[in-house]
C-alpha cells in the first residue's frame, strides 16, 4: 500500500482529488524525464515503437485508479466495470507486444523508471569532460597533461565530487539499461500466466460471484506458479530482480484482498492496529489513519487487485 494513499483515509471526502493529483504528478516526471533523456541523448536502449508502447503502459497505470474512481462517479457501478475491464484489457495486449515481439522479458512496474537525475547529469558531464581530453597537450619539461583554460567547463558545470562516486553511477546507470534477460519457454509461459491473471481473475469474478473464493483462488495460483517459474532463473539484471522482489512482496496482498480479508484478516488487522495505536506511543499517527483508509482502499480495484 502506497505511503501517498494513507493520508486520504484522513480525508475521506476529497480522496479523488488526491488521486488526480498524484497521477498528474507522476505523469508529468514521465514527462519530464523524457525531455531531459532527449536533451541529455539518454534514450531508452529500445526501439521508438517499443519506447511508445512502454510510454502508453506507464500512463495507463499512472491513471487506472483515477479513471475508476470518474468512472463510478460518471455512470455508476456498471460503467465502474466497464472501465476497469477496458484498462485491463489494454495493459495486457500490451504486455503481451512487448513479451512476444520485442521480446523485452519480465515486465517490470513502472514500465519505465524514472529518470536518477544526478547519476545522468554527471555522466553527462563526464562525456563532455572526456571530449576534451583531446584538446590537452603534453609538456615537454614537466610531462604533464594540461588542458587549456579554454576548454574547461564553467564554474557551475564542474564536477566537484569525488571520481568513484561518478564511476559507481555510471555502472549503475548501465545496469539499469543493460538488455532484458532471454526468457525460455518455460519463463515465457511464466510471464504470459502473469500478464494474463487481471484477465483471469475479472472472468472468474464475472462468472463466479464477489463472494465465491474461486477469484482469489485462480488468481493466487496464476501469481504463485508464475512467480515460482521466474524464480528459477539466476541470470536476471537489477531491475528484474527488484520486479521479482516487488511481486514477491505483493503476494502479501492477498491477505488483504476479499473474501479472505472479509472472512480472516479484518477483524485480526484492525485488532492489531487499535492496540498499536492505544498502547504504543506515536504509532497512533499512522495507524489511526489507516483504520480509517482501509475500507475505502478496500473498495479500489486497482488499489486491490491493479
Amino acid at each position: 500500500m502506497k505511503a501517498q494513499h494513507f493520508k486520504k483515509g484522513r480525508f475521506s471526502d476529497s480522496h479523488e482529488i488526491s488521486e488526480m493529483v498524484y497521477s498528474a504528478s507522476n505523469l508529468l516526471v514521465l514527462l519530464n524525464d523524457g525531455i531531459l533523456r532527449k536533451n541529455l541523448s539518454r534514450t531508452l536502449p529500445v526501439s521508438l515503437s517499443q519506447q511508445r508502447l512502454l510510454t502508453w503502459l506507464s500512463v495507463l497505470e499512472y491513471v487506472e485508479v483515477f479513471t475508476e474512481m470518474g468512472a463510478a462517479k460518471l455512470w455508476g457501478e456498471a460503467g465502474r466495470w466497464l472501465v476497469i475491464v477496458l484498462i485491463q484489457v489494454a495493459k495486457a495486449i500490451l504486455r503481451c507486444l512487448l513479451l512476444f515481439w520485442y521480446k523485452s522479458g519480465i515486465q517490470t512496474s513502472p514500465p519505465i523508471i524514472p529518470l536518477d537525475r544526478n547519476s545522468q547529469l554527471c555522466s553527462h558531464e563526464n562525456n563532455a569532460e572526456e571530449d576534451d581530453e583531446d584538446t590537452s597537450f603534453v609538456g615537454q619539461r614537466s610531462g604533464r597533461v594540461v588542458r587549456p583554460l579554454g576548454s574547461a567547463p564553467s564554474l557551475q558545470s564542474r564536477l566537484w565530487g569525488i571520481p568513484w562516486k561518478n564511476k559507481k553511477s555510471r555502472n549503475r546507470e548501465e545496469e539499469l539499461h543493460s538488455s532484458p534477460t532471454p526468457l525460455g519457454l518455460q519463463e515465457t509461459i511464466a510471464e504470459s500466466l502473469y500478464i494474463a491473471r487481471p484477465l483471469m481473475h475479472l472472468a472468474s469474478l464475472g462468472i463466479c460471484g464477489k463472494r465465491s473464493w474461486k477469484p482469489w483462488i485462480i488468481s493466487g495460483l496464476l501469481e504463485i506458479t508464475s512467480f515460482s517459474l521466474l524464480s528459477d532463473i539466476k541470470t536476471l539484471n537489477r531491475r528484474e530482480r527488484a520486479e521479482m522482489r516487488r511481486r514477491a512482496f505483493l503476494l502479501l496482498y492477498y491477505l488483504l484482498r476479499s473474501p479472505f480479508y472479509d472472512r480472516y484478516s479484518e477483524t485480526k488487522i484492525l485488532f492489531l492496529l487499535r492496540f498499536l495505536a492505544d498502547y504504543v506511543p506515536g504509532v497512533g499517527l499512522v495507524a489511526r489513519p489507516l483504520m480509517e483508509y482501509l475500507p475505502i482502499w478496500q473498495k479500489i480495484y486497482f488499489y486491490n487487485w491493479g
